[in-house]
């Protein structure tokens, strides 16, 4: 039995949100939400709302007991990237890749 929660197209870019993952993946979901609360990263406060929904979805929808979650599987995908233009010098034009991300957190209950 697994509890999922998705957040997709967030306006920051993967690589910084994978830095985060990485602290996070495998631990108690307890532990994980106290390192994201005392990282200064600017993922951190998304993955904190979308920890908080993977843990109602588990309690919720799949009656599983809070206190034994985990945190499965974590990880991030690129979402579509929005494509802006900066003024150069001499007319020219310079693009700016903004990135998106699209998250998935998958909870499991540790078994005794």
């Amino acid at each position: 039995m697994e509890a999922r929660a998705q957040l997709k197209y967030v306006r920051i870019a993967p690589r910084k949100v994978g830095i985060v993952l990485d602290l996070i993946r495998g631990k108690n979901v307890n532990y994980a939400m106290a390192v994201l609360k005392n990282t200064p990263k600017a993922a951190c406060e998304d993955l904190q709302k979308l920890l908080k929904s993977a843990i109602a979805n588990a309690e919720n929808n799949h009656d599983m007991d809070t206190s034994r979650l985990y945190i499965a599987q974590c990880f991030v995908c690129q979402g579509p990237m929005l494509k802006r233009i900066r003024p150069r010098a001499q007319g020219r034009a310079f693009r700016i890749n903004k990135k998106t991300s699209h998250i998935t957190m998958v909870l499991k209950e540790e078994e005794i």
